[in-house]
């Protein structure tokens, strides 16, 4: 009787087997096997192929990614610096009295490590102009010492969005080379071009008694460089 039931048991156990494998296989079950039904890719390389998976079911789902699709963009680079003139014209110097003019400089840039400028005197001073030897500086290779000199002051108000935006110039200094690349203004952030002039660059000379008569003259040449 035992034997009967067990036998029986194992009958019916067989059977539970076999019809779960044919609903499985017939689409009527609940066990189902994912099938790969297409292929996402990259036109002209194989690098991005990955699996479009199908759930199997009806109705049911298939998906599958591709991944790793760069964008790209480039911001090229803008520097540009404005001078307000071309001359400066200290007019007729008197013996100990100080002559001062100036210049205004406005710059716009996207250099990520903002600019700076340099003047670099043209002679080294102001030069007599129908004789070189005779020059008008702090050095004595003619005979008399005078004062020559360049300074800058950065403006107050930037024209920069950034609140780290930092600006620095240039003190009172004798200038008596043409070789010295002298810095007037250093910045460290990007800045627009708002019509605010960026800094103003100024030239003092101060004659003596014995500094001889004639007219005087140099040339500066500015030159502006972007930290991009």
């Amino acid at each position: 009787m035992i034997k009967t039931k067990i036998k029986k048991a194992i009958a019916l156990s067989g059977i539970v087997a076999i019809s779960a494998t044919s609903l499985a296989t017939s689409g009527l079950g609940t066990a189902f096997a994912a099938t790969q039904i297409g292929t996402g890719s990259v036109t002209g390389t194989g690098a991005f192929n990955t699996s479009i998976i199908w759930d199997d079911l009806f109705p049911g789902t298939a998906s599958g990614s591709v991944s790793g699709i760069k964008i790209k963009a480039k911001v090229l680079p803008t520097l540009n610096m404005e001078i307000s003139t071309d001359v400066i014209d200290l007019g007729n110097l008197n013996a100990g009295i100080t002559a001062t003019g100036s210049l205004f400089i406005e710059v716009g840039t996207n250099a990520k490590s903002g600019v700076s400028i340099t003047a670099r005197s043209g002679s080294g001073w102001l030069t007599k102009t129908d004789d070189n030897a005779i020059q008008l500086n702090d050095l004595t290779t003619d005979g008399v010492a005078e004062s020559y000199t360049y300074a800058s002051t950065p403006n107050a108000v930037d024209d920069s969005s950034s609140p780290a935006f930092t600006a620095s110039g240039m003190t009172l200094t004798e200038i008596n080379n043409n070789v010295t690349e002298h810095t007037v203004y250093t910045t460290n952030k990007p800045e627009a071009t708002n019509l605010v002039d960026d800094l103003e660059f100024v030239v003092s000379a101060t004659s003596t008694a014995e500094t001889p008569a004639w007219d005087y003259e140099d040339t500066v040449t500015f030159t502006v460089t972007g930290n991009f």
